[in-house]
């Protein structure tokens, strides 16, 4: 079968291909994707070529298909696996395999699967991991967006405190505590809000900070704090660029008492050192955001790690049980992380848009693999649509979603250009 997918070849050589894929063996499946959702890893990936650690060595003769962030449906199975999954079925994929002890991940490494392809080979490992996950939800986005949302799974559970009287550490937040998100309105914050309000285990105060008020303000539209009061949490957006001492205000927020949870979402020395600077006795700060150097430092207050019980905790990703809890809480309508898109596109806007992604602006870049479109704001249908029904449609549809991206104009997106 012919697929078309985009190949990395080397540093930032990426090219939209069409080639034969060889037939499916016994233990392998044969899939169609539909969406993938970039992520900047890609970008890494793309940049660094065959010295980043997941892409290998001989990607000039061998190229891989670049992509990690999928959905689709099944196509055909092998013989080995087709009394666990059938032709037909949706699925999403955990990437990080770790299929003894290798960093091979699709979307990284593989020859014939990857997220930019309209149809791929998936290998023997994915299945034997249990990598291969059912998606039983309408949109196809979701699935691709599960990936990135059990980031944000997995840093909750990944939270630690300890237990009075012995060195075995509680694991989780605070439930009922107080929890900061800090730069907390970029697409990773803004699910973050979404899991602390929906999840079963929640705080009972959560401040959301930024230096952006439009930003705020959209947070505050999606995830208000009448909606968040229905779920037992107080919710307070704050603009730390308009107080004169950030840190004395969070803490007042608190009675004076200080966070339990403190999430830092941006890599900025300043914000890690004012999440150590507001954390209670006991209290955990966790790291999300990845720097892009390795040079990436900050000072903290060791006399409180040491007297106050302080706690440092950073993760890169989710295990396949983070995301397994987000594709149920996405198939039962608790999660909706279509907050996190901000620009759609085809399969043949995602090489420049995998190079140029630290410089365009907004959340989430969703690819929809079996179509050509260029990668387009959802901000900016309105104004396209003045000369182009087709824009003009999804401008009418994602207005009357509060400006999300929804299943109605995905399945309008795929029927219009599919037809």
């Amino acid at each position: 079968m012919k697929t078309k997918a985009v190949r990395l070849y080397g540093k930032n050589d990426l090219r939209l291909e069409e080639f034969e894929l060889p037939e499916i063996k016994d233990d392998e499946i044969l899939a169609k994707v539909v969406t993938n959702s970039i992520c900047m890893s890609s970008h890494k990936a793309a940049e660094q070529g065959n010295t980043h650690k997941r892409v290998p060595e001989n990607i000039a003769k061998e190229p891989v298909i670049i992509g990690h962030e999928f959905c689709g449906e099944i196509v055909e199975v092998g013989g080995k696996w087709a009394d666990k999954f059938t032709a037909g079925n949706k699925f999403s994929i955990q990437p990080a395999l770790n299929y003894k002890g290798s960093l091979d991940a699709p979307g990284y490494s593989y020859q014939w699967i990857g997220g930019n392809a309209t149809y791929v080979i998936i290998p023997n490992e994915v299945m034997e991991m249990d990598c291969l996950l059912p998606y039983n939800g309408e949109a196809y986005f979701h699935g691709s967006l599960s990936e990135p949302v059990s980031c944000i799974v997995g840093t909750y559970h990944a939270m630690y405190h300890t237990t009075p009287g012995s060195y075995v550490h509680e694991m989780e937040i605070v439930e009922g505590g107080k929890m900061a998100i800090i730069a907390g309105v970029g697409p990773m914050g803004l699910g973050a809000i979404d899991y602390a309000i929906h999840n079963d285990r929640r705080p009972a105060l959560l401040v959301v900070t930024d230096i952006d008020q439009a930003r705020l303000d959209r947070a505050a539209l999606l995830y208000s704090v009448e909606e968040a009061k229905q779920n037992g949490v107080e919710l307070v957006y704050l603009n730390t660029g308009n107080v004169d001492d950030p840190n004395k205000a969070l803490v007042d927020l608190t009675g004076g008492e200080g966070y339990n949870d403190v999430f830092v979402m941006a890599p900025v020395r300043m914000l890690v050192e004012q999440a150590d600077a507001i954390l209670t006795r006991d209290g955990c700060l966790n790291f999300f955001a990845g720097p892009s150097t390795t040079e990436f430092s900050s000072t903290i207050n060791f006399y409180d790690v040491h007297y106050a019980a302080h706690h440092i905790v950073g993760t890169s990703g989710g295990n396949t049980a983070d995301m397994k809890e987000s594709l149920d809480m996405m198939e039962k309508g608790l999660l909706n992380p279509a907050s996190m898109v901000t620009h759609v596109g085809g399969i043949d806007s995602v090489s420049q848009t995998i190079i140029d992604l630290p410089q365009i602006p907004g959340g989430k870049k969703l690819i929809y693999t079996q179509i050509d479109m260029p990668l387009t704001a959802l901000a900016d249908f309105a104004e396209l649509g003045k000369d182009d029904e087709f824009f003009a449609t999804l401008a009418k549809i994602v207005d009357e979603h509060s400006g999300l991206w929804s299943l109605e104009a995905e399945q309008y997106l795929l029927s219009a250009k599919l037809a």
